[in-house]
């Protein structure tokens, strides 16, 4: 039991506080905490539900008082107890939308009895009437530490051996540190939850069960939906080029992961990529994650948005709040520009929301490492783009000649193409100034081909199709070359 909670609790009770919130989904843990309060407090303990009525939990044996089975005869028996007392009531909120209650309630916090209780509501959300709400104190609870964490962990493994006719988990070592680590932050109750599923589902602890964990993690949290899982990252041996950035996240997977750093360094907190469309830029998001080996989330700026006064903001707040929880992790946000780009005809909606994510940028210290995508600087606020608010900005450009002929090998490989005796050289210089999605498809086009005239697909047919393509660089040439110029001298090369 958390000694920080049990000191916490016993200044509150002792400073006369009438009124005690805790929300929380571990009412038994609630319970116990309280009962460790006893030694120190002397006061009668109490607890009440609906169910049950008033029980009183200090004693040898749990009696129960009689006349406090529903809230108002609760109410009236607390009241009539002269002694100071704790009193514990679950799930009691539901009940004050009665006038009477809410009376009663005031006189017993006002001590009107000549007796000052301390009164503890416990349940999953507690919303008071404004008139209580200001005499009241919000406690949160804890969460588990590593070492409680650890413990639990073990717990489940012996479970397993016990229902199994004493058969053991086969546990990869550096599986249960990881696995310790990504449910730190989580309830006791919701970490034993997954921890059970994973174990229970085939006797073994190793790395394959991280990319589950991190799904069923996201599932327990995301209650928004505005937060997407990405369950399929990308390694950065699938990705052409790109030879700086890839360095870089190499550098830095261990702080995010949170391994341990020499002083003076912060673990990594985002990067921008910058680029020509088609380029990468989303598939190098991917890759990060894959680099870092953390979870990878999809923050959709659409989805945030809401007609009413400061539900977008809210909603905007809360992703990345279960982001936090959801930490170490990637969160990815495709074309930035688009939902911080400043607008006259929302309401401000747009600078509330670029203000809020500012101020997150700033101020978070949790394991999430954000990773933004964009086609358009000038779209961009100037605020987002300041020295610290990204650790980096990367620009991916147009590919160089080595780049595009292991782009177009990695197309070929993965639709399962017979390379043998062809000769790359044309097919490169035939794609100058084509971006990596423009190579793709050129070969996607020329299978099409091929396969219309039935014939085996080869060179020829590739390069025919190249010879057919107009490239967005040379379509809209102006714009290219601008960013291009624009980055040469404000980002780092990717490559």
């Amino acid at each position: 039991m958390p000694t920080h909670d049990l000191k916490d609790l016993a200044a509150l009770v002792r400073a006369g506080t009438p009124l005690i919130l805790i929300e929380t989904p571990e009412e038994p843990r609630a319970v116990e905490l309280f009962r460790g309060l006893l030694a120190e407090l002397f006061r009668p303990l109490y607890r009440w539900t609906i169910t049950t009525g008033l029980v009183r939990l200090d004693m040898d044996l749990e009696q129960e008082e009689r006349g406090g089975s529903d809230a108002s005869s609760a109410l009236r028996a607390m009241a009539g107890h002269t002694q100071r007392g704790l009193y514990l009531l679950l799930d009691f909120h539901p009940y004050l939308g009665y006038a009477s209650h809410q009376r009663q309630l005031r006189e017993l916090m006002q001590a009107e009895n000549g007796v000052q209780h301390t009164i503890v509501m416990v349940g999953g959300k507690i919303e008071l009437p404004p008139e209580l709400e200001s005499r009241a104190v919000r406690f949160s609870l804890r969460l588990p530490d590593e070492k409680a964490l650890r413990k639990m962990v073990r717990d489940e493994l012996l479970a397993y051996a016990r229902e199994h006719g004493g058969k053991r988990v086969v546990v990869d070592p550096g599986a249960e540190v990881a696995l310790v680590r990504n449910i730190k932050g989580l309830s006791m109750v919701d970490a034993q939850r997954i921890v059970r599923q994973l174990i229970f589902d085939d006797g073994v602890l190793d790395a394959s069960d991280l990319p589950r964990l991190g799904k069923l993690k996201f599932e327990l949290l995301n209650k928004g939906g505005t937060l997407q899982y990405e369950p399929d990252t990308t390694k950065f041996s699938d990705v052409a080029g790109l030879r700086k950035l890839k360095r870089w996240v190499e550098q830095r997977g261990a702080g995010l992961r949170g391994e341990p750093l020499p002083p003076g360094l912060d673990s990594p907190r985002g990067i921008l990529l910058l680029g020509v469309q088609g380029c990468g830029k989303s598939l190098a998001a991917k890759a990060v994650a894959g680099g870092f080996g953390v979870p990878l989330l999809r923050l959709d700026f659409g989805a945030l948005y809401n007609k009413y006064h400061g539900e977008t903001e809210r909603n905007l707040r809360e992703s990345l709040a279960s982001a936090e929880q959801l930490s170490p992790c990637v969160v990815w946000i495709d074309e930035i520009e688009k939902g911080l780009a400043s607008s006259t005809s929302d309401d401000g909606v747009s600078k509330r929301v670029l203000g809020t994510f500012l101020t997150w940028m700033a101020e978070h210290k949790s394991g999430v490492f954000l990773v933004a995508t964009a086609n358009a600087i000038d779209q961009l606020p100037p605020e987002l783009l300041r020295k610290g608010r990204f650790d980096e900005i990367f620009f991916v450009d147009l590919p160089k000649p080595d780049v595009r002929e292991a782009v177009l090998g990695l197309h070929l490989k993965r639709r399962k193409v017979d390379v043998n005796g062809w000769d790359f050289a044309p097919l490169i210089e035939a794609s100058e100034g084509f971006s990596g999605a423009e190579i793709e498809q050129a070969v996607v086009s020329a299978l099409y081909a091929a396969h219309g005239a039935g014939e085996p697909m080869d060179a020829k047919h590739v390069l025919q199709e190249m010879q057919l393509t107009k490239p967005l660089s040379v379509l809209m040439a102006e714009q290219v070359n601008a960013l291009r110029e624009w980055a040469s001298t404000r980002t780092v090369a990717a490559d």
